[in-house]
């Protein structure tokens, strides 16, 4: 089958019950996706399919054939990131970076559906996605600050 991950057509082989993860991770070596709960609970694995956010390891492989799948690799054009990781940089919206690529994708996919969110709008955009780290306060205020540059434009 034939996906396009970021940008680019990738020719997989896969069985019918591999999860997009496994093939993004294992096949195409996109290591940015992580797995933690596999559960569709934390957001780790979360990605774009078609600018949309889902989570990579309850999406199968085979329902995103010929589909746009964009991973945390591909966000940043020509060597500069995007303005929602330059606000997550800017704002320290990170701890240990684990969740950092889900929440980055998550955030864009909010902005892109509203461009201006509220506060409430952000922490109910981004309640799917889990920080252990607890850096909730940044993460709300890189979003916001990504909003107000923009960002659901770059």
């Amino acid at each position: 089958m034939r996906l396009i991950v970021n940008g680019a057509a990738q020719d997989v082989t896969v069985p019918g019950h591999e999860t997009l993860l496994a093939t993004l991770r294992e096949r195409l070596q996109l290591t940015g996706t992580k797995l933690a709960c596999g559960r569709g609970e934390c957001g780790a694995c979360t990605v774009l399919v078609d600018g949309a956010s889902a989570y990579a390891c309850l999406e199968l492989t085979a329902a995103c054939e010929g589909r746009e799948i964009t991973t945390i690799e591909g966000v940043a054009r020509n060597g500069e990131l995007h303005p929602v990781q330059a606000a997550f940089v800017a704002e320290d919206a990170l701890q240990c970076g684990y969740c950092t690529p889900g929440q980055i994708l998550a955030a864009m996919s909010l902005l892109r559906q509203n461009p201006n969110p509220t506060e409430a709008d952000v922490r109910r955009g981004m309640s799917g996605n889990l920080c252990r780290c607890g850096a909730y306060p940044k993460i709300v205020r890189a979003v916001l600050t990504a909003a107000r540059e923009g960002a659901a434009n770059g």
